[in-house]
């Protein structure tokens, strides 16, 4: 598998378009449910007031049609009415003042009917209310009905009361059966939504993904363009009479280019940087022993032993000493460089930075627009961020300035401080 494929930025670009696909599908879900559920809703409201309007023109059609007759109530008609003959369930109750109601002309059967403190109710009701009343209950022998009963008057009083019914069941069937289409349709519209936002999504990154190819392509032939004429110019030291000082200045440039690469695919996202144990104190003191004018330079350090990036933090420690040399006083002025657990510290003897310019010193693009201040700076705050620590500058006790670096300790440093097992990495 090819860096492409493995990188950070590759993977967050990857991440990004799940979420995106994600909250694509789940957004087009919710406004799908939102409006499946008002829809279930309305189709449930004008299938119950559709079965109302039914059976409550059914009732107060036939309760016209019968009539009362010196306290008889003459029920020929309900026998040739298309009304009746058309309903499902068809009785009439009757009832003498103060009476419980009688059943009359059941069709197509007493089962059919509720029980009968169900109808008492609905006699009741009828009284009550003295005009069509509505009401669901279940037949005796089983099932839900909705039921209307339209009163019938005996001169001033109700007398009587046509009563007719229809199953609930065939409504609630289609129904049902809207709601399985509706979340099925839903389902699959949100499935077509996933799979063209995540269509969508993978094209407009496309061009990040192609521009990151691009820049690690640019950074891999960059590399080896500036290491291929280090390594040259190396070879022609060595061969015209080898100088320590010369040769100290080809590694340093080898090393700033390979920091300034890995600094680049770090920020880019093109690699992932790696945290190792380490110890802090014999890094600082091997990066000091590199500095071209370490003769003014002292350490004092205890054995730490942190989590860390080698290349970068000799290159932070790099950035403050070289710093505290360029800006801390005159040429050969003393900086001192201590190594305490999870701490580096840097002082000079200088005029030290104006306490509203500490925090803009560390700003990028700052060169050297006063004293103590440099571009440096920023790496330092840079690669503190990376290892989870703090970059900041204080006044020195005495005068100067004193830059700090505080790193997370990692664990107890080895028990002999002089034995190196590589440069500055813990062994195994």
């Amino acid at each position: 598998m090819n860096r492409r494929d493995t990188s950070p930025a590759v993977a967050r670009l990857r991440r990004t378009r799940r979420l995106m696909t994600l909250l694509f599908a789940s957004t087009t879900a919710a406004y799908l449910v939102v409006l499946a559920v008002v829809a279930i809703r309305i189709d449930s409201a004008s299938r119950r007031s559709g079965l109302d309007h039914e059976v409550g023109s059914r009732a107060a059609g036939l309760s016209r049609a019968v009539w009362f007759d010196a306290g008889v109530l003459h029920l020929e008609p309900l026998r040739e009415d298309e009304l009746a003959q058309g309903a499902q369930v068809l009785a009439v109750l009757q009832a003498a003042p103060g009476k419980t109601p009688t059943v009359r002309n059941v069709v197509p059967g007493r089962s059919s009917l509720p029980d009968t403190d169900e109808l008492d109710e609905v006699w009741h009701r009828v009284l009550d209310e003295q005009g069509t009343v509505q009401v669901s209950a279940s037949a005796t022998k089983g099932g839900r009905l909705r039921w209307a009963a339209a009163p019938v008057w005996d001169d001033d009083r109700i007398g009587a009361a046509v009563l007719v019914g229809t199953e609930l069941a065939r409504s609630e069937h289609d129904h049902d059966l809207l709601v399985r289409w509706l979340a099925l349709g839903c389902t699959a519209l949100v499935c077509c939504a996933a799979a063209v936002g995540h269509l969508l999504s993978g094209r407009a990154m496309r061009p990040a993904l192609r521009g990151l190819g691009q820049q690690e392509q640019f950074l891999a032939e960059a590399a080896h363009e500036l290491r291929t004429p280090l390594a040259t110019l190396r070879l022609v030291v060595e061969r015209n009479g080898p100088s320590d000082e010369a040769l100290r200045l080809v590694d340093r440039l080898s090393r700033l280019v390979t920091g300034l690469l890995a600094r680049a695919r770090l920020e880019s996202g093109a690699q992932r940087v790696e945290l190792v144990p380490l110890r802090l104190d014999q890094l600082v003191e091997t990066t000091v022993e590199e500095l071209p004018d370490h003769e003014s330079v002292t350490v004092t350090a205890e054995p730490v032993v942190v989590r860390g990036d080698p290349d970068l933090l000799a290159q932070a420690v790099r950035n403050l000493v070289e710093n505290a040399q360029r800006h801390g006083g005159p040429a050969g002025s003393p900086v001192e460089v201590g190594v305490t657990p999870g701490l580096v510290t840097v002082r000079d003897h200088g005029d030290g930075v104006p306490l509203a310019d500490r925090e803009r010193v560390f700003a990028r693009g700052v060169t050297g627009t006063g004293p103590g201040t440099g571009a440096g700076l920023a790496i330092v705050r840079w690669v503190a961020g990376l290892h989870h620590g703090t970059a900041r500058l204080t006044d020195a006790p005495g005068g100067g300035l004193l830059a700090e670096l505080r790193l997370p300790t990692d664990a107890s440093p080895a028990s002999s401080s002089s034995s190196h097992e590589g440069p500055g990495t813990v062994g195994a």
